[in-house]
């Protein structure tokens, strides 16, 4: 007797499975646990056969019925559905998981712990180097070959270190696809030592105190932008790492406490940082502030005032200013800051902190991002004091009246006694 609407909605479960028969091989199956499926039963070659076609109510009877006539319809023109289905299902499963698919689902996982620009580059280099080649490639038929291809292209232009990194980024997505179930193993590890020995390359940096001086003074010379002039004197006071200094936000300082405070998702360690200012540090933000106040930015691009500025700029004021990229670099005013605090005598576990080198564990980071907090308040401003005195000091050709000076001055900014 064929089923009707009502019977559907009335067939309650019971201690074991049982089917309701509707008529051409449709059958409700009725589980104990209430569920209830459609299934089509029919013979092929012999063997009988079931396939599903969905669940009550979500198919209606008549949803049901018309699906049932399709299947019917394929048997008679000679096509196995259950052969087709099951096709159909690995071509979906190969595109599903090809190596950009996972790639692009491994970024959107983890990229929202990252800082913006990291983010930006790593999905940028993907895209650039690898997707192109391999992006297709179903997961599971990823070999170290076709990695190290893609690899060796990078290794042809000398970008050693970029090939290095795009290898991370391919290993942790096929660690990621073993996570998810969609690979069983990370071919990548058979690459260890396939590429060439890492360059180390030191950035360069001023660190004598007299050519110290000889750029300050060249820089509150700078006849180029005010942003960027104003970028220049502010980056010695504070002495984070470029793209923290241009994704500096006024909405991130605190003129009361006079305090920087750097969100996690903006630092290298992704941990929060404080960056105590000093004096001068101050004077220059509202120097600045009526000019990019109005941004989001405190450097705003100079195109557009919603970007902050250019990953470039300052590199490119700097040798502007005749400092080529083996005198200064934006990043060497971390050096600088380095070499002379811990010559001048400050604690050096005070000024890793500041330099945002401290604890990368991550719990014990949240607790440390604070520590030696009033030191370095008062290794800031001594710094920045120290700063004005190398400014403003004149060094005569022999060097002798600015050594003298300099020894007559140097304990003003030695840090606590240890």
């Amino acid at each position: 007797m064929p089923l009707t609407h009502y019977s559907l909605l009335n067939a309650q479960p019971r201690v074991k499975t049982y089917k309701l028969f509707d008529g051409h091989g449709l059958y409700l199956q009725v589980a104990p646990s209430g569920g209830k499926w459609w299934r089509v039963k029919y013979r092929l070659g012999g063997r009988e056969q079931c396939l599903s076609v969905g669940t009550f109510p979500a198919v209606a009877l008549k949803a049901a019925r018309e699906r049932c006539e399709e299947l019917r319809a394929k048997l008679a023109s000679g096509v196995d559905p259950a052969a087709e289905r099951r096709l159909a299902r690995q071509q979906l499963r190969t595109k599903d998981d090809s190596f950009e698919v996972i790639a692009r689902e491994w970024y959107a996982t983890f990229s929202s712990n990252w800082a913006p620009s990291h983010g930006d580059r790593v999905l940028r280099r993907l895209e650039t180097y690898v997707f192109p080649w391999v992006g297709k490639v179903p997961i599971r038929e990823i070999t170290a070959m076709n990695v190290l291809e893609c690899l060796r292209r990078l290794e042809h232009q000398n970008t050693h270190e970029t090939a290095r990194r795009v290898l991370r980024y391919c290993s942790q997505t096929l660690r990621y696809a073993i996570m998810t179930g969609r690979a069983e193993t990370d071919v990548l590890g058979q690459l260890r030592g396939a590429l060439a020995p890492r360059k180390i390359r030191h950035l360069a940096s001023v660190k004598d105190p007299k050519r110290v001086g000889a750029l300050l003074r060249a820089i509150d010379g700078y006849d180029g932008r005010l942003v960027t002039k104003l970028a220049l004197r502010f980056a010695p006071l504070v002495f984070v790492r470029p793209g923290e200094l241009r994704q500096a936000a006024w909405g991130d300082f605190d003129f009361l406490q006079r305090e920087w405070r750097i969100p996690a998702n903006q630092m290298k360690a992704h941990q929060p940082h404080i960056v105590p200012l000093s004096s001068q540090a101050m004077a220059l933000l509202r120097e600045l502030q009526p000019l990019t106040g109005a941004s989001h930015f405190l450097f705003p691009g100079e195109r557009s005032a919603d970007r902050p500025m250019s990953n470039n700029t300052l590199n490119a004021a700097l040798r502007r200013l005749g400092y080529g990229p083996d005198d200064m670099t934006a990043h060497g005013f971390r050096s600088m800051a380095s070499t002379l605090l811990n010559e001048l005598g400050w604690s050096s576990d005070a000024i890793e902190r500041q330099l945002a080198h401290g604890e990368r564990d991550g719990v014990r980071a949240v607790y440390n991002y604070a520590q030696y907090l009033p030191e370095r308040r008062r290794m800031m401003q001594a710094w920045s004091d120290y700063l004005n005195h190398l400014q403003s000091a004149i060094a005569f050709n022999e060097g002798s009246a600015f050594a003298n000076a300099e020894s007559q001055q140097h304990v003003k900014w030695l840090g606590p006694r240890r």
